[in-house]
């Protein structure tokens, strides 16, 4: 029998592949079944520094070794901790009957080549426990690479946890997480065994780019851009004949990995539109590659909120088997940041954060830096 673990006061920090903001959340875990969920709340990036961090992929594009900042990236770095660190202060602030013990830090992610070995998210973990004076656990991405993972995604851990703890009502194994933000991804759950999990393709980021482009809006609020158009088929043919979606998982990708070069042509509802189906058609399609189809589809991350990414997903998995995180009495929005308040105790635990079926790490691997806040033995 596994002796149970003290549960833990965790801070989760996430800024996704959409690059809009800061998402926190709380939860108390023992990094095991033991989850208790708190409060959350989202800080989003003004747009003239949202453009600074899209601004900043060209120079993470010349990165060679993890450790290199090249151009503005050692600024900016410095920036996205220091912000990162107002977030914390400000919500403890808000709710100063919480007193965690720990802190998840994603960091903002510029660079992920999984097929070099390199994976880059600019956040320095050692500057956050001094800003906070709370003990910080980051990049937990790169012992899964060391042992041959993809580095992602590392939410499944997290995903499974929450699977067991649905209500009754809800707990039709196999259970399917889709994270829709930038990138999507999704974690399958089967009644036993580990968690099968990966990239499943483009979430909002080629719509955001998209609007933004064609538009000048920085993403499609509730859809309403899209409502006036309709999908071309034979776009959405396009993007699914990618070779990414014929190789099994575990696989990630880079937000730099699909473009709108295929999408050139179309008039901005129509494009809107289409490329809410391609998200949506990219989803479905990463069925094939599950040891058995879902029984329910569990959406999280900014993309449920598009109307039309949920049409399409019910139209092809089933009006009852797709249902929102909110449905199942979780945050969508909290989610990622929760899962990586989650990690970072399993990560201080010594507990696997991947496994072969989620990542393609050779074994299951622990993973991240703990940093100590000044005072701290």
């Amino acid at each position: 029998m596994v002796a149970s673990l003290p549960e833990i006061c965790a801070v989760g920090l996430m800024s996704g592949t959409s690059m809009d903001g800061i998402d926190i959340a709380v939860l108390w875990t023992d990094g095991r079944d033991a989850v208790r969920r708190g409060p959350g709340g989202f800080a989003p990036y003004e747009a003239s520094f949202r453009r600074r961090i899209e601004a900043s992929l060209v120079d993470a594009a010349a990165i060679g070794q993890r450790g290199e900042r090249p151009g503005d990236l050692g600024g900016l770095e410095t920036e996205i901790t220091r912000r990162h660190a107002e977030v914390v202060r400000d919500f403890l602030t808000d709710h100063p009957e919480i007193e965690p013990q720990l802190i998840g830090f994603h960091g903002q992610t510029v660079l992920h080549r999984p097929e070099r070995g390199v994976t880059v998210q600019l956040g320095d973990g050692a500057l956050l426990a001094r800003e906070t004076g709370i003990a910080v656990v980051s990049d937990m991405r790169a012992a899964d690479m060391e042992h041959g993972g993809q580095g992602a995604p590392l939410a499944p851990a997290y995903h499974a946890a929450l699977a067991r703890s649905l209500p009754e009502r809800l707990r039709r194994f196999p259970v399917c997480f889709v994270n829709i933000g930038g990138i999507s991804n999704i974690t399958f759950v089967p009644r036993t065994g580990d968690p099968v999990a990966f990239d499943s393709g483009p979430g909002n980021a080629l719509i955001d780019q998209w609007v933004a482009r064609e538009g000048g809006v920085p993403f499609d609020a509730d859809g309403m851009i899209a409502s006036e158009g309709g999908v071309v088929e034979t776009i959405v043919a396009r993007y699914l004949d990618k070779p990414f979606f014929a190789r099994t998982g575990p696989k990630s990708l880079d937000r730099n990995d699909f473009t709108l070069a295929d999408a050139e042509g179309m008039d901005l509802a129509d494009g809107a539109r289409t490329l809410a189906n391609v998200s949506a058609a990219a989803i479905l399609k990463a069925a094939e590659h599950m040891p058995e189809p879902p029984k329910l589809w569990i959406l999280c991350g900014g993309g449920r909120k598009n109307p039309h990414i949920l049409a399409d997903l019910r139209e092809g998995a089933g009006e009852e088997a797709v249902i929102l995180a909110e449905d199942a009495g979780l945050d969508g929005d909290a989610m990622e940041a929760e899962a990586w308040a989650y990690l970072a105790v399993r990560a201080k635990e010594g507990l696997p954060l991947s496994w072969p079926t989620t990542t393609a790490c050779s074994r299951p691997v622990s993973g991240g830096v703990y940093h100590r806040p000044a005072g701290e033995k």
